[in-house]
This record gives structure tokens, sequence and C-alpha cells, in this order.
């Protein structure tokens, strides 16, 4: 379910390390997710605390739901007092690529407490467009 860009080709590139680098570096920052399933829909929650509802875009395209957003820093300094910050600021962007039977158009999204959820219905089982059951005789 979730999103990652696929390699091409035997040999690698020159620049290969240089991407898997920059790609570990964004991993790093993302926030952490976690992906469910129940009989009837697909939930992904995403913890994203101290970031503003109107930081954090949820969209879908083509069957993958990305949640892009930023948490934007506060600082003061003042005189000579120093101020420390272990807290990490900044842009991040996921992707989660939605299984076959996932409704698209009906995602929802809903921010809590600093956790981002969102659900994905499931579509109802019908059969392929065209497709029909056959009855068999007896006989």
């Amino acid at each position: 379910m979730v999103e990652s860009a696929h390699k091409t080709g035997f040999f690698p590139s020159l620049a290969d390390p240089l991407r898997q680098f920059g790609s570990k570096v964004a991993d790093w920052f993302a926030p952490a997710a976690e992906a469910a399933v129940n009989g009837s829909a697909y939930r992904i929650s995403m913890e994203v605390p101290g970031v503003a509802e109107s930081d954090i875009d949820v969209t879908v395209h083509e069957g993958v739901v990305t949640v892009t957003g930023e948490k934007k820093s506060e600082r003061e300094e003042k005189g000579e007092t120093w101020f420390f910050s272990e807290r990490e600021y900044g842009s991040f962007s996921r992707s989660f690529r939605l299984p076959p039977d996932a409704d698209g158009d009906k995602v929802d999204a809903d921010l809590k407490d600093g956790l981002l959820t969102i659900t994905v219905p499931k579509r109802a089982e019908t059969p392929p467009e065209g497709a029909r059951k056959v009855p068999i005789r007896k006989g």
C-alpha cells in the first residue's frame, strides 16, 4: 500500500547512491504512518502533531493517496537567552497506493489530537463488466 520508486535496468546509475540517500533522509523526516483494513474500509493513520489542518493537503489521483504538509517553526530569540530545539520542522509528503477494491472517490480525512486518519471505503463486489453466470443444465 505504500508508494515506492521502482528501479529500472540492470546496471546502477552513478547517481543511484545519492538518490537512495535522498529518499532515506526524506523517509526519516516523514511522519510515522500505519495502514489497516477491516471488512468495509482501509484506514491510514499518520502522526502530525503540531501541524495545523490548514497546512495539510490530502489528494487522490490515479489510485494513489498523497498527504503533503508543513510543520512551521515559530522561533523567538531575545538578547542573550539561548534556546534549543529538538523538534523537526519543514515540509513532508507521503504517498499510499490504494488496492484495486478501494473506492478513491469516497476518501474521508479526519484530524484529531495530532492524528490524521484517512478512511477509504471498499467498493461493493460486482462481477466484471459483461460477465454473467451461466447456468448448468443436467443432462
